[in-house]
């Protein structure tokens, strides 16, 4: 019997403020032997993304680090994860993992289907559970109409810049360097500001001439305020995450329900796994927005497994474009 070490990343010591180098700890695992309905899969891709800074604090002291990740399948005992296939799976931080998926219902495992000639690491972006939160939180909650104007927070990131390119709206983009908006209007956003240099109300007001009639809010805080401040009656907010404030202090902001009882907005937050029983809808039509041209996709990619804490960190600091991935 083949015997395999995995590597883990351990939470630490909980965060006080931004995350870092010495709130995680690598370890090794010698994993035990499979059992009937399991499965042992080595990673190949990590994603990192933005959630794990606020989920992993319901969990203890001492757990493994959260996050989805693309393995292939090593060893087995289910009929639905056969010896060589490739897998996204929510099995944290860790190189070598047993999954038993009997019971999971919400973040359920699953063999990827084919990509093509397309990069399996889209797994865990574009083709996975970034790009269906695009897909269906833009859709499903902002119901854009042809010819509005949406306004897109944390633009660059892996979300942000696939809602900007579903086609059919005026889209401005909001993001946090020149380098970063020079590559929205590379991919289709009509503008796009730099909320670090730039007067974002005024900004916005030229370039959202007609004011804002759907806003996808990856960021909450003073940006969310502008932007609700500028929208038309009955604009609709998707709210995706707001991870200006999730490494410090909430940011003080005029009492917003006055927008919403004069303007009529609504707002709704989401998870993506609202959607399961439709995954592959999303998935597909990701993929054939792709093939056909229409949706671009960029990658930020870390090598070595060693460096997750720091490609972590980097990804908090918004040091990347498009979606931050570590390649084992």
């Amino acid at each position: 019997m083949v015997l395999y070490t995995a590597k883990k990343w351990i939470y630490a010591r909980a965060f006080d403020g931004e995350p870092k180098l010495d709130d995680f700890r690598l370890e090794e695992e010698v994993m035990p032997a499979i059992k009937d309905g399991e499965f042992l899969a080595k990673a190949e891709y990590l994603s990192v993304d933005p959630y794990m800074r606020i989920y992993i604090l319901s969990y203890p002291v001492g757990s493994v680090m959260i996050g989805g990740q693309i393995a292939q399948v090593l060893e087995s005992k289910h009929p639905d994860f056969p010896v060589g296939a490739y897998v996204f799976g929510q099995f944290g931080w860790r190189t070598y993992a047993i999954c038993n998926p009997t019971g999971i219902e919400t973040r359920k495992p699953y063999v990827l289907p084919d990509f093509g000639r397309l990069p399996r690491s889209l797994g865990i972006g574009t083709l996975g559970t970034v790009g269906n939160t695009a897909y269906f939180g833009f859709l499903e909650i902002c119901h854009p109409k042809e010819g509005e104007t949406v306004v897109v927070s944390g633009a660059a990131g892996a979300v942000g810049n696939i809602v900007g390119q579903i086609k059919g709206c005026r889209v401005v983009g909001i993001a946090g360097s020149d380098e970063k908006c020079q590559w929205l209007r590379e991919i289709g956003f009509d503008e796009a500001i730099n909320y670090k240099t730039a007067d974002v109300e005024r900004e916005l007001k030229q370039a959202a001439p007609a004011g804002v009639d759907c806003y996808f809010d990856n960021v909450g805080g003073e940006i969310a305020a502008v932007v609700r401040k500028q929208m038309n009656q009955r604009g609709r907010i998707a709210v995706c995450g707001t991870i200006s404030m999730y490494n410090g202090k909430p940011a003080q902001v005029e009492d917003p329900q006055r927008d919403f009882v004069w303007k009529q907005l609504v707002q709704e937050g989401f998870s993506v796994h609202r959607w399961t029983d439709r995954w592959f809808e999303g998935v597909d039509q990701n993929m054939k927005w792709i093939q056909e041209g229409q949706l671009k996709y960029r990658e930020t990619v870390t090598e070595g497994f060693e460096n997750m804490p720091q490609a972590f960190i980097d990804m908090m600091r918004g040091q990347n474009v498009g979606k931050a991935i570590v390649k084992v």
